[in-house]
């Protein structure tokens, strides 16, 4: 049994998160402005050992942890009262968002202690991410912010004043420091992280520490205590190796998956990223379209959007040939339809049923008015969208705007789209796409924008350029530079930024470097190359000249020129480290 949690300090909730908490899906018990202490709750358990308890506050993407869990066959059952953690055989507490809002949530509904409770029990406890940071003393997120004090620690920021790009987002190794059986054959492969924010090892929690994970300084990646397990990174968007350890905790007599990894990881991969371009067709149907610059229909008489397939299916295949992540971007004909009846929150649904990677989805998250004249904020949009599977959203037109009027009058207002998706579901849920044209101008001092000397001269022999930032698809040109661009949003609330080229896309010539260099030193984010792959050498060019985390391709893969293994293997033999399944 674990001795009881030292008492929870007062007063040290962050300001203003009860304005940020998202509602509580699993819903709040009757009295929930009446706390109460651990002697109150006395709850038996269950006894369904087919049954495993969620605690889903209401925050993020948690549908992928429920898919994971039914594919592995098993049901779920909901909290919805303090009674509920009690009466629970396993509990599983997947936190997502920021630490202060989750906290504020917790208390608010008398959770909180029935955790402390259920904890203290030496009760079957799988916390995912932010589910583990919670259970340490304390929190710098938008703080100091109490947590559930059942470790002892503090959880940082990682530190970026020295180059380090942050959030720590992608496939990374594992130490194994302690013999456990959740991690039993974890060793050697990558799992996937997506946080800013990271619990530290000391001498008055190292005998919790079941791993740790190296990012710029070593941090803690699992607890294990008895019967409370607790994990940094994401086990559901972990493949076939988060699945195992998955599997562990809800079978314990279960002994995984058995996967054997084709390459000893060792840190960070480099992530080998399938697009999957999805617009209406001329019938209206959802299709997985690509083009030339920004051009999808046929340059034959009729003119029709080209049509690659469904995007679901094509999606499950990616997963299968080794996609570290799936993109859906590009998305139209959706303004006409009611939030709930978007035709990507079927194909968010159905996709995330099938792939155990991070989904990211894009294109569509502004403000807007249904043909009935309902009004919809972007953050409704961008909440029902991660609730409907996707663990990142992407952000184009919308963001320039943002950054525009940033950059202008130098106030943040919290007004925009990507301040307030980032601030209440933390900067590694908020893609930047930015989407430039080639200026080529003879002289830096044209222009009062950041310009590059390129690689090759301009069609008059010019030796600068500038990449202009357009919106609404690549039809509209902007005043500001792709530069100005992710340095502004970076600021704003962006935890990634999407690298697109309008002038390499669909040319297969491979990415442009001049800017994907230029970005990826400017800025302390994660910096995803497009645009231009038409070979395997173009992906380890990239990652060899730029300081690019991530490498983004779709014609290749839709039209198969190029499998994504065919990339991963050209990758390990040019010394880049990669995940192998």
């Amino acid at each position: 049994m674990l001795p009881p949690p030292p008492p929870q300090p007062q007063g040290a909730m962050a300001t203003g998160a009860a304005n940020h908490a998202v509602p509580c899906s699993a819903g709040r018990p009757k009295k929930r402005n009446q706390r109460r202490g651990p002697a109150s709750l006395s709850v038996r358990a269950s006894s369904d050992a087919n049954t495993v308890t969620l605690l889903d506050y209401g925050a993020g993407n948690v549908r992928s942890v429920r898919n994971a869990i039914r594919h592995l066959g098993f049901n779920i059952r909901d909290v919805r009262s303090p009674e509920d953690i009690l009466a629970a055989d396993r509990l599983v507490f997947p936190g997502v968002g920021a630490f202060g809002s989750a906290m504020d949530v917790l208390t608010r509904t008398g959770m909180a202690d029935a955790l402390r409770e259920y904890i203290r029990r030496d009760r079957p406890f799988l916390g995912i991410c932010l589910g583990l940071q919670l259970l340490f003393d304390s929190s710098e997120e938008n703080g100091p912010v109490s947590g559930l004090g059942v470790i002892p620690g503090v959880v940082r920021r990682f530190d970026s004043s020295e180059g380090l790009i942050v959030p720590h987002i992608g496939w990374n190794a594992l130490q194994i420091t302690k013999d456990t059986q959740l991690l039993q054959g974890a060793d050697g492969h990558h799992v996937y992280f997506v946080h800013s924010y990271h619990a530290l090892p000391s001498d008055v929690n190292r005998d919790w520490i079941s791993s740790t994970c190296n990012y710029g300084e070593s941090f803690i990646s699992s607890i294990s205590m008895g019967n409370i397990q607790a994990v940094q990174f994401h086990p559901e968007k972990s493949g076939a190796t988060g699945l195992s350890i998955l599997e562990k905790f809800l079978s314990p007599n279960s002994s995984g998956a058995k996967v054997q990894p084709r390459r000893k990881a060792s840190k960070l991969a480099k992530r080998v990223i399938a697009c999957l371009d999805v617009r209406s067709n001329d019938n209206g149907d959802l299709v997985v379209t690509k083009g030339d610059q920004y051009d999808v229909r046929d340059h034959t008489s009729s003119k029709e959007v080209r049509n690659l397939g469904k995007p679901v299916e094509l999606a499950s295949q990616y997963y299968i040939d080794g996609a570290d992540e799936v993109s859906f971007l590009n998305i139209t004909g959706f303004r006409a339809f009611p939030l709930g009846d978007l035709p990507m929150l079927e194909v968010l649904r159905c996709a995330s049923e099938k792939v155990f990677v991070p989904l990211t989805v894009g294109g569509g998250i502004r403000d807007f008015t249904d043909a009935s004249g309902r009004y919809y904020s972007s953050l409704e949009v961008a909440s029902e969208y991660f609730r409907s599977g996707a663990d990142k959203i992407s952000i184009g037109s919308d963001a320039v705007f943002a950054a525009e009027a940033y950059l202008q009058t130098g106030v943040k207002t919290g007004k925009s789209s990507l301040e307030q998706i980032s601030r209440v579901y933390g900067n590694q849920a908020v893609v930047v796409s930015i989407d430039p044209r080639r200026v080529y101008v003879k002289s830096p001092d044209e222009v009062q924008f950041k310009t590059v000397k390129v690689s090759s001269k301009g069609p008059l022999g010019e030796d600068y350029a500038w990449y202009q930032c357009t919106v609404s698809g690549g039809r509209d040109s902007r005043p500001i530079g792709a530069y100005e661009l992710a340095k502004a949003v970076e600021e704003l609330g962006a935890g990634e930024i999407l690298l697109n080229c309008i002038d390499c896309d669909g040319q297969g010539c491979g990415f442009d470097i001049d800017l994907i260099k230029m970005v990826s030193d400017a800025v302390t984010i994660p910096v995803i190359a497009s645009s231009g792959a038409g070979a395997v050498e173009h992906f380890s060019e990239v990652f060899e000249k730029t300081n690019a985390s991530a490498a983004l391709a779709a014609g290749i893969f839709h039209r198969k020129e190029v499998p994504i293994l065919a990339v991963k293997e050209h990758l390990v033999d040019a010394g880049v480290e990669v995940r192998m399944q």
